[in-house]
């Protein structure tokens, strides 16, 4: 009789062993250093670099860890780790992961020798941590990227890109060691028009411009990068000259450009970014509880009030199904399956407005309490917030899911 994984009929949601084992590990560094962390570093407002450093010292912030999370045979490996982290703190483990949105971009756009090259140089090592950050919207060019107006002009006598703009909402933005800048090459073709490059440490000619203060995530870095005539070398764009070209002149002959590079990052990212939200929302539904059993009111515990007990029952439903469409659409990916029925949106638009509900849901059992910075669900309130925003606003997860659904130009 065959049994296992393998046999027929068999089917589970259980995590491997190494799974299970990667997750306790990144569980037990959010629980004694993130956590007890994340109210002083949101109240600070600034980049955790002693936190980052503690990451990297044993290997947690590192290339091969997000590497191998990444390769994971089953997709999960990326979900499991990034919902342990936030569940810790959301702005603590934003400045964390923030480097993986620039790697992503050049391992699924650039070369081998590019991937070789720039992937160390945004993580470093244990005393030497070092930063990427992915640099797509701008003032005016956020969801729609199309209208993305920083250029990039080649010369060909010097075989060097220079690069003019100035990006907004970027994450480590100005204080990266790397950085992956989305641009303009034929502005005429809108946003099939546009490449990626990697501009090294210390070029000249790109600065941070405005940092922002945040409602939410506030110990992760996000601000402006301005480029005033940055110069960077022809192995610098991602995927290569020939592959850019090749792309360009199928569009400009009409026939499909392939999926364009601020697009495909993002496409990849979603379910990761679903992630981060089912961890916030987890960690709310818990505290919730623990508080609801613990908190007693007219001789007994509140969690006896059907109104508490109903409200913590949706609270848990909707993490749980936030998690398994992170986990389908993760598994899908990671399978090489096509996402046509906009699995990774809808896994970011669920997790992300079920974050937000749900940490609202426990400040109201805790109260007044919840209310109050001596307790952490109004942080995780704020930080909520962000996954409706960022990488694609819920009203974007929506048309996206429309035009799946339709088979219509939803708009």
């Amino acid at each position: 009789m065959t049994t296992g994984p393998d046999a027929p009929g068999a089917f589970s949601l259980e995590p491997g062993p190494d799974l299970r084992e990667m997750r306790d590990w990144v569980h037990g560094f959010a629980t004694d250093v993130i956590r007890p962390a994340g109210a002083e570093w949101d109240e600070r407002e600034e980049t955790p670099w002693p936190i980052l450093d503690e990451a990297a010292k044993i290997g947690l912030y590192s290339l091969d860890f997000f590497s191998a999370q990444w390769l994971e045979p089953s997709g999960l490996g990326i979900p499991i780790a990034f919902e342990e982290l936030f569940w810790g703190d959301a702005g603590i483990a934003l400045s964390l992961v923030g480097s993986t949105l620039a790697a992503v971009a050049v391992a699924s756009n650039g070369t081998p020798e590019q991937i070789g090259e720039w992937l160390p140089e945004m993580f470093g090592g244990p005393g030497d941590v070092k930063l990427g950050a992915f640099c797509a919207s701008e003032p005016e060019a956020g969801s729609d990227v199309g209208a993305i107006r920083t250029r990039a002009e080649y010369r060909e006598a010097s075989d060097e890109w220079i690069l003019n703009g100035t990006k907004s909402w970027a994450t480590n933005g100005g204080i990266a060691d790397v950085h992956v800048v989305v641009a303009s090459v034929d502005s005429s073709l809108g946003a099939r028009g546009q490449a990626s490059f990697v501009v090294p440490p210390g070029t000249p000619g790109l600065s941070q411009g405005q940092k922002f203060r945040k409602h939410g995530v506030r110990a992760s870095h996000t601000a402006e990068v301005v480029l005033d005539g940055v110069r960077v070398p022809g192995r610098c764009l991602v995927g290569g000259r020939e592959r850019l070209d090749a792309r360009l002149a199928r569009v400009r002959s009409g026939g499909p450009s392939g999926e364009q590079a601020a697009m495909k990052t993002f496409e990849a990212s979603r379910p990761s970014v679903a992630a981060m939200a089912v961890g916030v929302g987890r960690a709310a539904v818990e505290f919730a509880r623990d508080y609801a059993t613990q908190r007693i009111t007219f001789g007994r515990p509140i969690g006896q009030n059907q109104a508490v007990g109903f409200m913590l029952a949706d609270m848990q439903a909707a993490v749980d199904a936030a998690r398994l469409l992170t986990w389908r659409a993760a598994w899908m990916a990671r399978q090489g399956l096509a996402l046509d029925g906009a699995e990774g949106s809808m896994s970011k638009l669920v997790a992300s407005e079920t974050a937000v509900r749900v940490t609202e849901q426990a400040i109201q059992i805790l109260g007044g309490n919840g209310y109050t910075r001596d307790f952490p669900v109004e942080r995780w309130h704020r930080d909520a917030k962000i996954f409706t925003i960022f990488e694609g606003t819920s009203e974007i997860q929506r048309m996206i899911i429309g035009r799946a659904v339709t088979g219509l130009d939803v708009r």
